[in-house]
């Protein structure tokens, strides 16, 4: 496959996300970024991050694993979840008190 048949985000496209450094206060699926984070705590001893809130969280799947920082994670409780408005500082879907178990580390 020549370099104009590469897709952005794919393995195979020789501008991936893979070489990008990533954000320390986002959550990834996929490759791209799919919320905000704020006031992470990480309790390896629980295996599990607690997050005061999510923003920007309308691309995020719920259901599937996701990678923040270098964990692998699955979000298991939320606490509030709201829609804000447009003007707002955060926009789309935002999450509090979230909970997410450590699956395992995210590999580079």
């Amino acid at each position: 496959m020549d370099s104009s048949d590469a897709k952005p985000g794919r393995a195979d496209s020789p501008n991936t996300f893979e070489n990008a450094p990533r954000d320390q206060d986002a959550i990834y699926q996929g490759g791209h970024v799919v919320a905000r984070v704020t006031n992470p705590h990480v309790d390896s001893n629980a295996r599990e991050i607690r997050f005061e809130e999510l923003s920007n969280s309308d691309a995020m799947l719920l259901p599937e694993d996701c990678e923040f920082r270098e964990y692998r994670i699955l979000v298991q409780k939320i606490e509030d979840a709201a829609k804000i408005q447009k003007g707002a500082a955060h926009k789309g879907r935002v999450l509090r008190g979230v909970t997410a178990e450590i699956l395992g580390y995210w590999e580079q």
